[in-house]
């Protein structure tokens, strides 16, 4: 499946890595939101035919569009999106001529393709119950043997993702703004990816495949669905956990684990306070009787908040024990001797 992607590349590079002109040349998506961690219900650009909103244009004609994802059916009768009972974020390939809130809009030429610099992906690990998120994309030449400090240079030139996808335009019972939405279609997942989950997104590889599964003017149905199936293009590395939330959005969502730089906890205004306080108001004298502790007995996350030299021994109860059992020794009367018989 297919249920969370990033998408934060500007809108002109966005639009350039797509080889996206249209009339007027070079245009870029509108109301489009660049994030690192997309999430269903949330708007993404979508490359479409441009006959679907002009009746005068040419078929093989593209142009790039917000919608909405998670497909939400036209013939919806409630006043909410948000009410609809069944997920339709993705869509299966085997089922996708049997099920009516995706063969409708398929049969209608509704076609498009999903832009994205990747998707994620969760695998279950044995022995542990947290699974390790992967993000996945096309393989770029930039990020071979890439450093931590260069990481960020590789979106300069970065191939986004192309997914099929389906959309639909559902017009509110009431009146209002048409709302554009889509669902991703799914497939069985290709032999690099099997072990981190067995279904994957039906992925466009090049510019001629997007423009036939586009193209519903010159392209049927049947021929288009020729397309959809696995592809073992595809390239993949772990990433941190802080993508599991989708609120997280920042790039430590894409980073690479292994280049991710753990930073070190900042010490909290209070914390600040008492190592001041142990510097200046711990005891200066040390007891001579007292041994030294060798410094590697200190645990090292707490050495830190401790001085250096040891603190006087305090007086325990066990000496006082020991001094008064000497006592009761010295004072207890001689043991009688037994009587002989």
């Amino acid at each position: 499946m297919c249920g969370r992607t990033s998408c934060h590349l500007p809108r002109e590079v966005l639009a350039r890595a797509c080889a996206y002109r249209d009339r007027g040349g070079l245009r870029q998506p509108e109301k489009y939101h660049p994030s690192y961690n997309q999430s269903p219900q949330s708007c993404n650009p979508v490359l479409l035919s441009r006959l679907h909103l002009e009746k005068d244009a040419d078929s093989s004609e593209q142009i790039i569009a917000p919608m909405r994802w998670g497909l939400v059916p036209s013939w919806f009768k409630e006043s909410d999106p948000s009410k609809l009972q069944f997920n339709t974020i993705n869509c299966r390939s085997d089922t996708i001529l049997e099920k009516w809130s995706f063969k409708v809009p398929l049969g209608k030429g509704r076609r498009c393709v999903v832009l994205a610099d990747g998707f994620f992906e969760w695998q279950r690990c044995h022995g542990t119950s947290q699974p390790q998120p992967y993000f996945i994309y096309f393989p770029q030449t930039e990020t071979k043997q890439v450093s931590a400090a260069d990481w960020e240079k590789v979106w300069d030139h970065w191939r986004p993702l192309t997914m099929a996808g389906i959309f639909d335009c559902w017009e509110p019972p009431e009146g209002g703004d048409l709302l554009y939405s889509y669902t991703i279609i799914t497939v069985d997942s290709c032999k690099s990816l099997h072990d981190i989950h067995h279904r994957m997104p039906a992925i466009l590889d090049g510019e001629e495949a997007v423009s036939r599964w586009l193209d519903f003017g010159d392209i049927p149905t049947q021929e288009a669905l020729k397309l959809i199936r696995p592809t073992e293009n595809i390239t993949f590395h772990a990433v941190s956990p802080i993508v599991n939330n989708s609120r997280n959005n920042s790039p430590e969502c894409l980073t690479p684990v292994h280049l991710v730089v753990k930073k070190e906890p900042k010490a909290s205004g209070s914390s600040q306070k008492m190592m001041q306080w142990l510097a200046t108001k711990s005891p200066k004298k040390e007891d001579q009787e007292t041994p030294q502790k060798d410094k590697s007995d200190t645990p090292q996350w707490s050495s830190q908040f401790l001085q250096k030299s040891p603190l006087p021994a305090k007086r325990g109860g066990a000496g006082l024990l020991v001094r008064w059992l000497k006592q009761e020794k010295e004072e207890a009367p001689a043991a009688k001797r037994p009587h002989s018989q």
